[in-house]
């Protein structure tokens, strides 16, 4: 009987992992619908209080960094949601995101551009994770 459990430990295992990891893909892939439907204002809102936990801003950088997220989450939202190939998407967000990061480092002090910056290399390692995936 014991040598039966121990046979069966390895298939329970790989069950829990593979469903581990079904439901972090579908958690993944909600949140990322999630934001593409949501307006631009909710998209810079969801931004900002990311950098203001992760960066430590005060009300002063905190007030410039919302209006430069809203800015381009506006400048985003028909790139977004309009019909180009996905490539095409990509230059044009990526340009943007480019000039936003340009404004952002003059707010940000050199030590939060850093952390800005990693966090940014993090964000991009997920989604090329992602489209690894598809």
């Amino acid at each position: 009987m014991k040598k039966k459990n121990q046979q069966n430990k390895p298939a329970l295992t790989l069950t829990l992992s593979l469903l581990v990891m079904l439901f972090a893909q579908l958690a993944t892939a909600q949140n990322i619908t999630g934001m593409k439907d949501k307006k631009p204002e909710e998209r810079a809102l969801f931004q900002t209080s990311l950098m203001k936990n992760k960066l430590s801003l005060d009300s002063v950088q905190l007030t410039k960094v919302q209006a430069i997220n809203l800015k381009y989450a506006l400048k985003n939202d028909p790139i977004i949601k309009g019909n180009g190939s996905k490539f095409s998407k990509f230059k044009q967000i990526k340009a943007l995101q480019k000039e936003k990061d340009g404004e952002l480092k003059k707010i940000f002090t050199a030590e939060q551009y850093k952390q800005y910056q990693a966090f940014e290399a993090e964000i991009k390692e997920k989604m090329k994770a992602k489209m690894g995936q598809q």
